[in-house]
């Protein structure tokens, strides 16, 4: 499906940038990762311009095109207690400004058909405490993404995946931690790149701007204490 096709994953050395990486290449695809753990195909902090511009330049000088972008790469810094203003703007660079400017550089080298594919989150939508850093820049991706697909309508299809609970070692969970969600099972990294692979693939070729939740159903589900077994401990 993907054979011949030029794949750049960010952050795609380990966890579900790897496993997407490792997706795109048995499906035939060229794959160019960049990364800041050994193992890329480049090596560089994507929070610096200069890296993103070397990096275009590394991927356009080899192979004259690009046919799908995933944007995956993320970390955080904490919230309001601890995150300085410059780690907060850090996390935003990774986030948010690296997707725009690599969307930027590739736009004269995209292929017909082209598909740039976002990693947003859950917590797009809900929140944990002190997860400001995080949330802020994976609130920013998704609504990126409508924003550049209507951009780039005609050009190029842009989505963003929002996973839940994915556990990247591919551990298998019981009792509370699987049956709290309704698929009744934690997700794993598969269930990503499973979604972005179909994204960037022609049975989704009348899908852009969209962002897909990949939770096993939590952020679909009501909560109340008292209801249903469920109960909040004071």
């Amino acid at each position: 499906m993907f054979r011949n096709k030029v794949a750049v994953v960010t952050g795609g050395a380990g966890g579900i940038g790897k496993t997407i990486a490792e997706e795109f290449k048995k499906q035939g695809a060229e794959v160019v990762v960049v990364d800041q753990k050994s193992g890329a195909d480049f090596m560089g902090d994507i929070a610096c311009e200069d890296t993103l511009c070397d990096f275009a330049q590394y991927v356009i000088k080899k192979y004259g095109r690009v046919d799908y972008v995933i944007n995956n790469a993320m970390l955080t810094r904490g919230g309001l207690s601890e995150c300085s203003y410059e780690d907060f703007n850090y996390v935003l660079r990774v986030g948010i400004t690296a997707p725009f400017m690599l969307a930027k550089l590739f736009m004269p080298y995209f292929s017909k058909g082209a598909s740039i594919v976002n990693i947003s989150s859950s917590r797009d939508r809900m929140s944990q405490p002190e997860t400001e850093s995080y949330t802020a820049a994976k609130g920013g991706i998704a609504a990126l993404t409508h924003a550049m697909a209507v951009t780039l309508a005609g050009r190029v299809r842009v989505n963003s995946v929002s996973p839940g609970w994915i556990d990247t070692a591919f551990r298998q969970y019981g009792g509370a931690d699987a049956v709290q969600h309704p698929a009744g099972r934690v997700g794993n990294p598969l269930d990503i790149a499973n979604i972005v692979l179909f994204l960037c693939s022609e049975k989704a070729s009348f899908i852009t701007g969209e962002n897909i939740c990949v939770d096993g159903g939590m952020t679909k589900q009501m909560i109340y204490h008292g209801d249903f077994g469920w109960e909040y401990k004071v």
